[in-house]
């Protein structure tokens, strides 16, 4: 109430200056020679109004200026008439154009004002759309990584039940299955806490990652789903691969959509067409570049990749599947740029129908560890 208060004490304040200032205008204005405008200073008046008032008390100020104006040239009019003085019409003409000054003054600011407002109201609305999109993305981000390792486990899962119902029942297997069930459970959480970090801009965990214990890993998400079309994917390191600058977690998740898209490349290239001759659907290699860096590919036998769709796989919400949210290969970018990598596509230069996915990697040398570490 105190704020208010104060705030109504300033208001009445300046509504007095305001109109002691028009009142000195008005006696100048009736005072002074008819060829002076003297009612344009009326136009600082509404500038400070505008700056300091509501608009309602804009056009108060506007209205009684224009009265004043008129007002101070009949008043001055006719006294140079009582006087004998000439009436020229150096005066009307002045009296016009300070009215139609103030007007056009006010209604200029008052639009300004306006403008102003539903800006600011527009940058409220958006912040707020903004707001609910980003909660949005992260949660439909994190919806689409956990379906990763979800797969994983229901596959874990009925592997399990198929062991425990061979006679005699599998133990050894069984108990494998379970442990795989655990561990795609713990990455279930650790992928929610990354995606989060990721949505929060942190730095992703960079450490010296051997790939060829990453990748196969990765490899049972999608072997039984080939296998049930007697296909298979492979991972073919060369001798003795270093170890790349990397985020294990974020690597693994790179690797799962790529591979999971490939899979489905292979299923819908089957369902269209016939099954590959090849029975490495999915084949993924390391090669080491000249540029201190490891270079993976992704390699399908699915239903290709025309050049002009690879430019766009990447672009967030954009999906060439019916179901798809186009936020995973989208994600994959942000990943794998977060590590100093890069990430693209090419349909296959060998003659073959399907895709090629690349990843760079840097080395985790000892140079390169020591200057990420500062």
């Amino acid at each position: 109430m105190r704020a208010v208060s104060v705030s109504h004490m300033r208001q009445g304040a300046l509504l007095a200056c305001i109109g002691l200032a028009m009142l000195l205008i008005a006696w100048w204005d009736t005072y002074m020679e008819q060829a002076v405008a003297a009612a344009v200073l009326y136009i600082m008046v509404i500038l400070v109004a505008l700056r300091w008032l509501p608009a309602r008390s804009v056009v108060t100020v506007t209205l009684v200026a224009v009265v004043l104006t008129v007002l101070s040239y009949a008043w001055s009019a006719g006294v140079a008439s009582e006087a004998g003085w000439q009436v020229t019409e150096a005066g009307w003409i002045n009296a016009c154009i300070s009215v139609l000054a103030i007007v056009i003054t006010a209604y200029l600011g008052l639009r300004m004002q306006q403008a102003r407002t539903a800006e600011h109201a527009a940058r409220e609305r958006l912040g707020r759309l903004t707001r609910m999109g980003n909660l949005g993305a992260l949660g439909a981000a994190i919806a689409h990584e956990v379906n990763q390792p979800l797969s994983a486990i229901v596959t874990s899962g009925n592997a399990c039940q198929r062991w425990l119902n061979r006679q005699p029942p599998q133990l050894e297997r069984a108990h494998q299955a379970l442990q795989r069930m655990l561990d795609q459970a713990e990455r279930a959480s650790n992928v929610i806490n990354r995606v989060r970090g990721m949505a929060r801009g942190e730095a992703p965990n960079l450490e010296a990652v051997d790939l060829d214990a990453v990748v196969p890993k990765m490899l049972p998400l999608i072997q039984a789903r080939l296998a049930e079309r007697h296909l298979q994917v492979r991972w073919t390191p060369p001798v003795a691969l270093p170890h790349v600058w990397a985020d294990s977690l974020q690597l693994q998740q790179v690797l799962g959509n790529l591979l999971l898209n490939a899979a489905d490349a292979v299923e819908e290239a089957v369902h269209h067409w016939t099954v590959p001759s090849d029975p490495i659907a999915v084949q993924v290699s390391a090669a080491v570049l000249p540029a201190q860096q490891v270079q993976l590919t992704v390699q399908d036998c699915g239903i290709g990749l025309p050049a002009a769709i690879a430019e766009h796989v990447f672009d967030a919400f954009w999906s060439t599947k019916p179901q798809g949210m186009g936020l995973g290969l989208s994600l994959c970018r942000s990943m794998v740029e977060s590590m100093g990598g890069r990430i693209w596509a090419e349909p296959r230069n060998d003659g073959t129908t399907g895709a090629m996915f690349f990843i760079t990697l840097p080395l985790a040398d000892t140079e390169h560890a020591i200057a990420q570490s500062f």
